[in-house]
């Protein structure tokens, strides 16, 4: 018998194993061909037409100096050498979310904003503009010590719309043009040698967040005179450090907060295209009820903005797991957080959290924290609203769609079954939501055919 029981635990954890993997599985499937689906087909006439992108911004830096030295020096040690720069580059883009565009010679480019479109791209070229700064600092004292050359940099930053063609198949590179990139390269060629400089464009986005010097202003062609700036570093109330280099925890909540909105935006559209037809109440409508009622409760219950942005992360992904299979939808849901919030900056501790808010609504709930609370009272809002009776209705539609329960009198009995036996778990809940309900108790009541 022992042994029975050991082997059916065994086969339940191993079913359990193969369920995450399937997950696992589906969410990098559904991700390749969402992109698939958004590169040009070579059958397609317009394969090489340009993608627009309204809002990029574009990083020029150069390397001064290295024309001068391979007239005198080794030419194939300072390639190396600078391969070795365009390396460590190419680390800091990545880890920002920019695109390489090119590294030719002694200039280097890249843009953030391509080709996923996000609304942070500004804050992050110059977050890597800060890094790339600072690197070129460090080689530079190492230099002295050693008494031995080093380059300097010069970086030009500008934020508009660019158009961008593609080019490669295994690997996909992208090629930019248009005004962005002219300023940008002007604005470099403009710059002081360790300065990073901006345009008033860039300024206006990221001023909020940076220590700006105002420069001058230049003359760019069809363009006429732009204001430039140069960026000091982080202002000190985002800064953990007195020279503005490392961004606090202050800074990082806002700019998720910012990044939040290209979450949600990609998450929708996400939904409204994979969620069941069939889903008549766990839809695209009820998701963004709950993102709305987690806010509205997370503000009455005086949460800080970092749990608040925990809580609308959780309310986005709660019924995600519908788009795989209905049975377990709160587990599935925790595995796409897992493959997807890593990208837009969360780290690992935020994700245990959401997750857990996530598993807290399963039915019948049992939160312990108070944002695990405030998700259960935002997933059951609408039991206290005036809109109960045709938002009950679409639950019942669903349930019938799937032959769960098909008896709109059994269906009543259960309503009042559980909202006697429901209560909200939070004060804000229960002063905005509890004494509506009561009410609907009794009207079902009077619906029920005994």
């Amino acid at each position: 018998m022992e042994d029975f029981l050991q082997e059916r635990e065994n086969l339940i954890l191993k079913i359990n194993e193969l369920e995450k993997e399937n997950a696992d599985l589906l969410c990098k499937i559904q991700e390749y061909e969402a992109l698939i689906k958004k590169l040009p087909s070579e059958k397609d006439n317009d394969a090489n037409r340009p993608l627009r992108f309204k809002m990029v911004t574009v990083l020029f830096s150069n390397v001064k100096g290295f024309s001068q030295l391979t007239t005198k020096d080794n030419a194939e040690d300072l390639i190396d050498e600078l391969d070795k720069f365009y390396f460590q580059f190419d680390s800091v883009v990545q880890r920002y979310n920019i695109e390489k565009v090119n590294a030719i010679g002694d200039t280097y480019i890249s843009a953030g904003g391509i080709p996923r479109k996000n609304r942070t791209n500004p804050i992050e070229v110059v977050l890597a503009a800060l890094e790339m700064q600072q690197y070129m600092k460090k080689l530079q004292e190492d230099a002295k010590l050693k008494l031995s050359k080093i380059w300097d940099l010069t970086f030009g930053i500008h934020t508009g719309p660019v158009n961008a063609t593609t080019s490669g198949k295994k690997k996909i590179t992208f090629d930019i043009k248009g005004e962005t990139v002219n300023i940008a390269s002007r604005i470099e060629a403009s710059g002081e040698i360790g300065k990073i400089y901006i345009s008033g464009m860039t300024h206006e986005i990221v001023q909020e967040y940076f220590r700006c010097e105002y420069i001058a202003k230049i003359p760019v062609k069809y363009q006429g005179d732009i204001a430039i700036y140069s960026v000091k570093g982080l202002r000190p109330e985002y800064s953990e450090d007195d020279f503005g280099l490392v961004p606090n925890r202050k800074f990082k909540t806002k700019f998720q907060l910012i990044k939040y909105d290209d979450l949600e935006e990609y998450m929708l559209d996400r939904l409204e295209k994979e969620l069941p037809q069939h889903l008549f109440y766990h839809n695209l409508k009820h998701t963004i009820d709950v993102v709305i009622q987690v806010e509205l409760i997370g503000r009455g219950e005086e949460i800080s903005e970092e749990d608040l942005l925990l809580l609308k992360t959780a309310a986005l992904f709660h019924d995600a797991g519908h788009t795989i299979k209905s049975q377990e939808h709160e587990y599935l849901g925790t595995q796409i957080v897992n493959e997807i919030l890593p990208k837009y900056g969360y780290d690992q501790n935020q994700i245990e959290i959401i997750n857990g808010i996530i598993m807290a609504t399963k039915l019948p709930p049992t939160p312990h924290t108070l944002l695990q609370k405030i998700i259960c009272d935002a997933d059951l809002d609408y039991l206290g609203r005036t809109d109960f009776i045709p938002v009950s209705e679409t639950l019942f539609k669903e349930l019938s769609a799937q032959n769960i329960l098909t008896n709109y009198n059994e269906w009543n009995k259960l309503q009042v079954k559980f909202l006697s036996g429901h209560s909200y778990f939070t004060d804000t809940a229960n002063k905005l939501r509890e004494v509506n309900k009561q009410g609907q108790i009794d009207r079902i009541k009077k619906l029920i055919i005994e």
